[in-house]
Order: structure tokens, then C-alpha cells, then sequence
């Protein structure tokens, strides 16, 4: 049994849209690898808040190495596909030891997760052991007693750890965030801090800064205009303006393709409505819509016509590469060599290779 149904709609779609668009070797910088039982369910403590949205993890219970590479071999016919991988939110020890053998047994790169309570060197010594070429974290890992829009990325990133990052020279993936998302002062602030002080760390907004909608760009490249060396990816982003923006400013080669699958398996049409985005979904695909804010059915009919997100993110980064004419090479760079080169020079930076 097929890992999931690949339709004719999405097949009309890659082969007319995307399959000429796309370069031949393909690098998602941005993928999660983990295995159910490492996270099994947690109840909320009395008065505890839930820190993440619901619908992502509607998408599929888990996403072995296996998994991803055959989701690959199903959305992408006739493309070379590699990843940087990394563990779920959740984090476990176990799971940065699978993605860690996943990483040898694929020959895919690799981040460690870490969580802020660790000391910059088990920090490095993870990362060692484990042959990772850098860090990814999370907002949910912050201290429990820091309200949800309260969170600042220092709060989950200490400087003790960055610090030892950029004596590295490691990859830090960053997911901002605060409800402002990209154009929240504060993270803003925070951003140019840390390139400021840590200006040897290949630091990768995540999401375009979770810039989902129009509205959460506000004035931020004007500010990052200042830090011109940031690498940024569009993992999960479908809003054109967003893209567009980020490539105006940034330039072709500080933009990278991500995925953050599995949840880029979702079928879905993003549209942005009263200032939020609003993931279309077939009727009863994902259970109860009424479950997450950012879910909403579609009928049968129109379902016929939604295809994968993966796609979805794409087509929108086609289109903002026509609004600049951007070329075949500028392409080939954000899906491929720029996270090449990031990749390599951690790599090298780290262990000398």
C-alpha cells in the first residue's frame, strides 16, 4: 500500500507546473524525522496552555527515514531529493539518536534539537557524537511558567549556547516566535542581536519568520536589510507577497527551499482571511475542523481541485520568482545550492572536513 494516494490532479499539476520549473537535484532544508513512540501522548497539566497549533500533527503520526524518502519518490518523479533533518518538537534524546543513525543511513545532514536548559557543552558534545551540523529548537521548550506570547528566542536559544554556536561555526535554525511573527519588534531586536554578537553562526529564519500572511511582514526587511549575510528558508510559507519580499530583499542566494515535512503531505489551499490564514481541506480528511482555527472543509466537489501543500508552496514561490525574473540559476540555487554550500561550510567548520 502506497504511503498516501497521489491523484491525477497532482500529477496534472507537477508534470504542467512544476517538474520543468524545478532543478533536477533538489536539497529541502527543512524536514522533521521521528518516530511515533518517541513522543507518545502527554496530557496538559492543570492551567497549562497548549504552546503549538493542532492541524500539523493531523497530518501523519510520524515520519520515519524511510518515509520521508519515499514521499519524495511519490511528489517529486524524476528529481534527486536530500534533506537536512531533524527531530519533532517534542524532543527526546532517543529521537536525536534516530535522526542521528538516520543521518548515517541516508547520508542526509542533520541538526541536533536542543532544549535551553542543556550547558553549551553537552550542547557541543551532542552535536559531536552525534556528527550534527548544528541546532534546531523550539518556543514550546521555554520555560513553563512564560506565557505563550510572551516567549522571546533567548527564552528557548540562551546565549550561553549561541555563544558556543558561533564558536563553532554551526547551523542555527530558527523558529521565531510571538504572535507579531516576522514584524514583531522584539524579534526583530533579538535577530539583529545575535548577528551582532554571533556573527559566525549560519543563522536560518525559519518560515520567512512565520510570515504567513501580508500582514506579518510590516517593515522587517527594512530592519534585517541590516544583516545581509542571514540565510532564510520558505518551509511551509504559500504567501506570495512574503516570498516575493524576502527574494527582493535578501537576493537569490540567502533564500532556501524547506519543506517541514511531513506536514507538507497535507492536501491543502492556504488562503489569508481577517489577517490569518485559513488552511481548505477535503471534507473529513483531517477529522473535526472545528478542532483548529486555521482549518476549514471544502465540499467534495471543490476537494477534487486541492492538491498537496508541498506543491501549493511551490507554485507560489514560481510566482514570485516570474515577478522578479529571477533566472533558471537563481532557481537552481534556492532549491539546491545554497543549502549546499551552508551545509558544507558547517561541516567544515565543525570538523574539519
Amino acid at each position: 500500500m502506497a504511503l498516501f494516494e497521489v491523484t491525477d490532479y497532482d500529477r496534472q499539476v507537477y508534470e504542467t507546473e512544476l517538474r520543468d520549473f524545478l532543478p533536477d537535484r533538489i536539497l529541502d532544508v527543512h524536514t522533521h524525522v521521528w518516530l511515533e513512540r518517541f513522543f507518545p501522548p502527554k496530557p496538559l497539566a492543570p492551567g497549562e496552555t497548549k504552546r503549538t497549533v493542532t492541524w500539523p500533527s493531523l497530518v501523519a503520526r510520524d515520519d520515519s527515514i524511510e518515509d520521508l524518502q519515499e514521499t519524495y519518490r511519490l511528489m517529486f518523479p524524476g528529481k534527486e531529493v536530500k534533506a537536512l533533518i531533524f527531530s519533532n518538537s517534542g524532543r527526546s534524546e532517543e529521537a536525536n539518536d534516530y535522526v542521528a543513525g538516520s543521518s548515517r543511513q541516508s547520508g542526509f545532514p542533520a541538526l541536533y534539537f536542543s532544549a535551553p536548559e542543556q550547558s553549551p557543552d553537552e550542547v557541543e558534545r551532542k552535536i559531536r557524537e552525534g556528527g550534527f551540523l548544528g541546532i534546531k529548537s523550539y518556543l514550546s521548550l521555554s520555560p513553563a511558567y512564560l506565557p505563550e506570547a510572551e516567549i522571546r528566542i533567548f527564552d528557548f536559544f540562551p546565549k550561553a549556547q549561541l555563544k558556543r554556536m558561533d564558536e563553532m561555526g554551526a547551523i542555527v535554525m530558527l523558529h521565531i516566535p510571538r504572535h507579531g511573527r516576522l514584524k514583531d519588534p522584539v524579534n526583530l531586536a533579538q535577530i539583529m542581536e545575535i548577528k551582532k554578537e554571533f556573527p559566525h553562526i549560519r543563522l536560518i529564519i525559519a518560515h520567512i519568520g512565520r510570515a504567513y500572511t501580508r500582514g506579518d511582514v510590516g517593515n522587517a526587511f527594512e530592519v534585517l536589510d541590516g544583516a545581509p549575510d542571514l540565510m532564510y528558508d520558505f518551509c511551509a510559507n504559500c504567501c506570495e507577497y512574503a516570498i516575493t519580499e524576502v527574494l527582493r530583499h535578501a537576493g537569490p542566494k540567502h533564500v532556501m527551499f524547506g519543506t517541514d515535512m511531513p506536514i507538507l503531505r497535507m492536501r491543502t489551499r492556504r488562503i489569508e482571511e481577517n489577517g490569518t490564514y485559513i488552511n481548505l481541506v477535503p471534507p473529513g480528511l483531517y477529522g473535526d475542523p472545528s478542532q483548529d482555527p486555521h482549518l476549514r472543509e471544502v465540499s467534495a466537489e471543490e476537494a477534487e481541485h486541492i492538491t498537496f501543500f508541498a506543491y501549493e508552496e511551490l507554485l507560489a514561490f514560481k510566482r514570485a520568482c516570474k515577478t522578479l525574473g529571477l533566472t533558471k540559476q537563481d532557481v537552481e540555487d534556492i532549491m539546491y545550492n545554497n543549502a549546499v554550500g551552508l551545509i558544507e561550510g558547517a561541516r567544515k567548520s565543525i570538523y574539519g572536513e
